[in-house]
């Protein structure tokens, strides 16, 4: 890949990752408010005992409707909007990173397995987690992996036979070494966005800010403290993996469908194949699926990010919840989830192919 090619997909990426943020922020806070172990938004339900007479009081949490009329009547609409300003930080780089190295992983693992497999797709959403820097040399050594094999590669495709290779056991080794190095990088930033989100002030007091947020933290947990949660995170990355591998399969369809429905071959037939409603159908159901597997660690992650917590570690974390709240509370706010992350990544495909669309004429 070319440098003007990488550089198109990283503006690219930060593009669409920061509409996304943008416009999705409310629903982000309504949702971490949901996941959250805190109490003070919860409602006191009062229910007759026909038998006695006497009343008694049920606690159950809010639905997304509740938590969210409570923010606009206590905190006011910009509440809506907190930890913006660590999201949008996290967001645009990340995002940039994630996709210049999808992309480029995905032009080298091509020349290793079949081109654009589900094998392709895979590996490449998992290296593309890794940070820039550490991927040159993964990739690196892929290109040599590539060309060692370019001759019986050759073979293989003047015989139409398919081809499957292993990656090397280095590169393996090299990947698992340093896989969690962006999310090891950015934790800081998720945790400080968590915490402000779950700052619950009245209308007219003095929010809390970023600043403030992480002097705190620093005061009360030390450097630690900016890292918890991250395990959770680790986890999370089985979800980046899913949703690629469903989303490129469902876009590679949408392009031999619309190819084959217009019957033409030439290059201006198939960037229309690339429609921007089918791309976005496309990351939607990729995401739902996904998401839908891989929820309880987003709980489980903001438990662990909240101020004071009883929460240690991933498994205890899991552990205590399913005990205490039952096995449904792993997945509090997964409607909101799903409605905010939906549209999110629908809106960050689109705007991502959108914007290499337009810079690549």
């Amino acid at each position: 890949m070319s440098q003007r090619d990488t550089l198109v997909h990283l503006f690219a990426g930060g593009c669409g990752g920061t509409v996304g943020a943008i416009l999705t922020c409310p629903l982000e806070v309504v949702k971490t408010r949901l996941q959250s172990s805190s109490l003070t938004l919860y409602i006191s339900e009062v229910q007759l005992n026909t038998m006695a007479g006497a009343s008694v009081n049920r606690v159950v949490s809010p639905g997304p409707l509740h938590c969210l009329k409570v923010i606009l009547e206590k905190e006011g609409p910009r509440s809506l909007f907190r930890g913006l300003g660590p999201n949008l930080v996290g967001v645009a780089p990340s995002r940039a990173i994630y996709f210049a190295a999808y992309s480029n992983c995905k032009e080298k693992l091509n020349g290793v397995f079949d081109p654009d497999s589900t094998q392709v797709h895979m590996i490449s959403a998992a290296m593309a987690e890794i940070n820039w820097i550490n991927l040159n040399h993964i990739l690196n050594e892929l290109s040599a992996f590539t060309v060692h094999f370019s001759r019986e590669k050759s073979e293989i495709v003047s015989s139409h036979a398919p081809i499957r290779r292993s990656l090397p056991v280095e590169i393996w080794t090299n990947l698992n070494l340093v896989s969690f190095t962006a999310i090891t990088a950015t934790n800081p930033i998720w945790l400080v966005k968590t915490r402000l989100q779950l700052d619950a002030r009245n209308r007219g007091e003095k929010q809390m800010g970023a600043f403030e947020c992480v002097r705190k933290v620093y005061q009360t947990d030390g450097l630690r403290g900016f890292y918890r949660g991250m395990s959770a995170s680790y986890a999370g990355i089985s979800e980046t993996v899913i949703h690629f591998v469903i989303y490129e399969s469902i876009k590679q369809k949408l392009l031999e469908y619309k190819i084959a429905s217009t019957m033409e071959n030439d290059e201006e037939s198939v960037k229309e194949a690339s429609d921007f409603v089918g791309m976005m159908l496309a990351a939607a159901t990729s995401k739902t699926c996904a998401t839908s597997i891989a929820y309880p660690h987003e709980v489980v992650r903001t438990r662990l990010r909240e101020e004071g917590t009883k929460y240690r570690s991933f498994f205890q974390t899991l552990s205590l919840v399913v005990q205490e709240e039952g096995y449904g509370s792993l997945y509090r706010g997964l409607t909101t989830h799903l409605v905010r992350q939906i549209p999110n990544t629908a809106i960050m495909m689109a705007t991502y192919e959108l914007v290499v669309y337009l810079l690549n004429g």
